[in-house]
């Protein structure tokens, strides 16, 4: 989960120093981020071997398609969500390309977003936000090489349903933050009041 040590109060990245107090973090600074807040529901070094338990789970629901895990990771999500849901006009997951939605046979960030909408009355919307073209997968690339393999990815095909609304960005995984910001972009640029991001673990290297 979430440690309680201090945090950046604006894309989450917890710091090394406990006694710290919560401040913006030096990529923050230098480079904000197109969205307000991001948060996690848990934590994990992605520096660790593949069989770390949260590491592990993630990989068998993204890649070994086992979409039965979805349930669990929801209830993780909605459990540890700083966020109060009804806060917010529309949830947008991060959508895939079509081609890699074939592959998978379902979007692992639309069925986290369905579950964390249930009960809150606030609606999730996969169409508006669309990526336009198929990307390497961010796993196999550095930072930089992540931030190029986005950029100009994806497109907001609706924005009259995205303009002035409050948006929750929600995602599976953050690890550079490349993708949800470059989410992000596209939807303030469509005109969206705020974007906030929403994603059930964080990875960090330790």
């Amino acid at each position: 989960m979430l440690p309680q040590s201090p945090h950046c109060h604006r894309c989450g990245v917890p710091f090394r120093t406990v006694n710290d107090a919560n401040h913006a973090c030096g990529r923050c600074i230098t480079d904000p981020p197109a969205f307000g807040v991001a948060r996690a529901a848990a934590i994990y070094d992605a520096s660790q071997p593949a069989d770390q338990p949260l590491k592990a789970i993630l990989q068998r629901y993204k890649y070994s398609r086992e979409v039965a895990l979805a349930a669990p990771l929801a209830q993780l999500l909605r459990r540890e969500c700083p966020f109060d849901i009804g806060n917010y006009d529309i949830i947008v997951p991060v959508p895939l390309h079509l081609s890699r939605l074939r592959w998978r046979g379902f979007n692992q960030a639309s069925l986290l977003a369905r579950r964390i909408a249930a009960g809150n009355r606030v609606p999730v919307d996969v169409f508006s936000l669309e990526r336009m073209r198929a990307t390497q997968p961010q796993v196999e690339l550095d930072e930089k090489e992540r931030r190029q393999n986005v950029a100009a990815a994806f497109r907001v095909s609706r924005p009259d349903r995205i303009r002035q609304r409050r948006v929750l960005l929600v995602d599976d995984v953050y690890t550079t933050g490349s993708t949800v910001n470059e989410c992000s972009r596209v939807l303030r640029a469509a005109g969206a009041g705020a974007v906030d991001v929403l994603v059930l673990a964080r990875a960090v290297l330790s």
